[in-house]
């Protein structure tokens, strides 16, 4: 059924503006965030929440998933090569011998944006930050903001794997028939599963749940729920991915038997069934 074999080829950049380039992955993130600022004005707005507070919240979240991504893809997959290119961490440059900056003034370096991001690092990177505004904006407890915060990042996460299907990132393993999506722009003849999709459409059932969840039912008023839910539901869904995708690197090799990316999601998971365990002592 050759029907269901896509060849993809798209170009991975939006808009080029002079040097710069403005990639898909990168709009990807922007409608995310704009998504994500709405459906938490709108939440604020239901628990009659001064809707004031939303502004540094998003604020929050954005920074805690850049820094806690970008370090997730430093540390837990690819130290190695940032050990030796410390410059490359925070920066959205890549050496190369052929490449310039600045019209020419930096030679040795080009403009590649933010591409190398983790999950797990961007989960960290969002509690961290979030007590952190817990800390300064005292209106309600830690868990009933991560009940509401988690809803909008599900959804994120969505548009976040459709920009790794532009670049032709994270891809999945050969099919071995003529199912499959082949990424021409790599240089593919083969199809390979579409492990991005795979993933980004899990993550648009997880929000559809939390969504209902929080509108028609009083489980958002069981503190820590709809997070431990959350947690569970999005790092299970990881781990069934994980299953159909190529290595992305990290530490697998020494542990063995799963990938790097199901080793750090089962503490997440873990830490999701505890959250929904405890829920009903928190209200």
């Amino acid at each position: 059924m050759t029907f269901l074999k896509i060849e993809w080829a798209p170009n991975p950049i939006f808009l080029e503006i002079g040097p710069v380039a403005i990639h898909w992955y990168s709009i990807m993130f922007i409608v995310a965030f704009s998504l994500g600022y709405y459906i938490i004005n709108k939440i604020y707005i239901n628990d009659k929440k001064p809707v004031e507070l939303v502004e540094p919240l998003f604020i929050y979240i954005v920074l805690g998933t850049l820094i806690g991504a970008r370090l997730g893809e430093v540390f837990f997959y690819n130290w190695e090569y940032f050990q030796n290119n410390l410059l490359e961490i925070f920066l959205p440059i890549k050496k190369d011998p052929n490449g310039s900056l600045l019209f020419g003034i930096i030679d040795g370096f080009k403009f590649v944006g933010y591409r190398g991001l983790a999950s797990h690092g961007a989960a960290i990177g969002i509690v961290t930050s979030m007590y952190i505004y817990k800390y300064k904006f005292k209106y309600d407890s830690i868990l009933w903001i991560f009940d509401r915060i988690v809803i909008p990042i599900s959804i994120g996460g969505m548009f976040v794997r459709i920009g790794n299907f532009f670049n032709s990132e994270i891809v999945g393993k050969y099919t071995g028939s003529n199912f499959g999506v082949v990424f021409l722009n790599d240089g593919e003849i083969y199809p390979r599963h579409p492990a991005q999709l795979y993933e980004g459409f899990g993550y648009f059932l997880l929000f559809i749940i939390l969504w209902k969840l929080y509108w028609k039912t009083d489980l958002k008023n069981q503190k820590g729920f709809l997070f431990g839910l959350f947690f569970t539901g999005l790092f299970s869904i990881r781990i069934l991915v994980e299953f159909v995708k190529e290595s992305q690197g990290g530490f697998e090799d020494a542990l063995g038997v799963l990938s790097t990316g199901q080793w750090l999601s089962i503490p997440f998971i873990l830490i999701g069934i505890f959250f929904m365990m405890i829920s009903k002592k928190t209200i």
